[in-house]
């Protein structure tokens, strides 16, 4: 398969209306792309991975997933989070690495910057999203329990200086494992300067 960006042509249209593409969606789907991507596994595996993002982080994602792969850089599934009938919780669960999930932030009327396909989740399963909310943590996924230790050492684990955080710093995308003081987001990489 290769890499490759495409437009969103009625086939690949017919498989996220509805999901992440929702009937609320104001982001025009001419401003999205499709990518088909390689990638590698733990063993060294190379594998077909598909995502849809902004047309804005096109050619970058396609130099960046090179890159990754060139390098070895294990990534375990990069699938349509559509496939998961675009429920977060599931595909985190299933370690999908995704982009595009039309959604607001909770509680707001600004849309999230996977919503406008701005945003790129790798291995979220081993990288979860960490808060605490009225005094209690909250896990995201609930399953990652095991992986917010970031002391430990386990598989698919993001650390500020491996090669994914430089690739993706380097094409101009923030790192949710070092922006913020509240939260931790350790699978989360994107371009809030493109909103």
């Amino acid at each position: 398969m290769g890499f490759e960006i495409l437009p969103i042509d009625d086939k690949i249209f017919s498989r996220i209306d509805g999901k992440s593409y929702k009937k609320n969606c104001t982001l025009p789907i001419e401003n999205l792309r499709y990518l088909r991507v390689l990638h590698k596994n733990l063993e060294g595996k190379i594998l077909d991975g598909e995502l849809i993002c902004n047309v804005k982080i096109a050619e970058d994602l396609i130099k960046i997933f090179q890159r990754l792969c060139a390098a070895n850089y294990p990534i375990e599934k990069i699938s349509l989070i559509d496939n998961y009938d675009a429920e977060d919780e599931l595909s985190m669960r299933d370690n999908n690495s995704s982009c595009f999930n039309f959604r607001f932030i909770s509680h707001t009327k600004i849309i999230s910057t996977h919503g406008l396909g701005l945003a790129v989740d790798i291995n979220p399963l081993y990288n979860p999203y960490v808060k605490t909310v009225d005094g209690t943590q909250v896990i995201e996924p609930s399953t990652a329990v095991s992986y917010v230790d970031r002391k430990k050492d386990f598989p698919y684990k993001i650390v500020e200086d491996d090669i994914c955080v430089k690739t993706f710093t380097e094409y101009g995308f923030l790192w949710g494992g070092n922006c913020w003081y509240n939260r931790k987001d350790y699978q989360h990489f994107f371009r809030k300067d493109l909103n």
